[in-house]
């Protein structure tokens, strides 16, 4: 599924961030990447997503090798993704339900059709009857929830999140955690970027442990 090669990452100014990093993420496996701040688990997630590219090293995704695609290629590629970020990215001009129709407006989905889909994802993280509230008048757990029905409208087949969790309180942090949890039951291949131990003693997932941009 998700397969890293000597992978390396080098910045302008020649910060390293990722150095020589070999993984493999089965399909359907829950991991968490975690590590210090400044360790490279965003810069990690950000290469799986195609946000940015390697600077040297493979990574091969569903038999794609993300450092060798094209460019025009990458936004068909991402369709294979559901992304959350901590900060939401959320437009607060637009109601929840069209927050989560964007997607499918984007891939092309007929208008109805596209409707009853986004209706299900958020009846998934609990959202249907907010589906008409806009962002503003969501607490920061309905904002994530509402993120994450964004991030698998599209069914993908991988679930990438950055620090999900990470300017929520405890409560809201464990009912986003949950909805994690409840894709990888089903099958749902999920990498959570995460500095909370908290989340590695109550699912114990796989985990990839980063020190200095290098696997400790």
């Amino acid at each position: 599924m998700i397969v890293a090669s000597n992978l390396t990452k080098r910045y302008p100014g020649g910060h390293e961030a990722l150095s020589d990093v070999s993984f493999e993420i089965s399909a359907g496996q829950m991991v968490f990447v975690t590590g210090h701040s400044g360790a490279g688990k965003t810069t990690l997630v950000k290469l799986i997503s195609t946000i940015e590219r390697p600077t040297s090293g493979s990574l091969v995704v569903n038999g794609q090798n993300l450092a060798a695609i094209r460019r025009s290629a990458i936004p068909y590629v991402r369709r294979n993704f559901g992304l959350v970020f901590q900060d939401q990215k959320l437009l607060f001009d637009r109601s929840a339900l069209d927050n989560v129709l964007l997607p499918l407006e984007i891939a092309g989905l007929p208008r109805r059709d596209a409707i009853r889909r986004a209706q299900a994802a958020l009846d998934k993280v609990g959202l249907l009857a907010r589906e008409k509230a806009l962002p503003i008048a969501l607490s920061g757990g309905e904002q994530q929830r509402l993120a994450i029905a964004r991030a698998v409208v599209n069914r993908p087949t991988v679930l990438i999140a950055d620090e999900p969790t990470g300017n929520l309180d405890a409560e809201s942090a464990a009912e986003i955690l949950e909805i994690f949890a409840d894709f990888h039951r089903v099958g749902v291949t999920v990498v959570v970027a995460t500095h909370d131990q908290n989340w590695i003693e109550r699912y114990h997932p796989n985990v990839l442990t980063l020190s200095r941009g290098r696997l400790a």
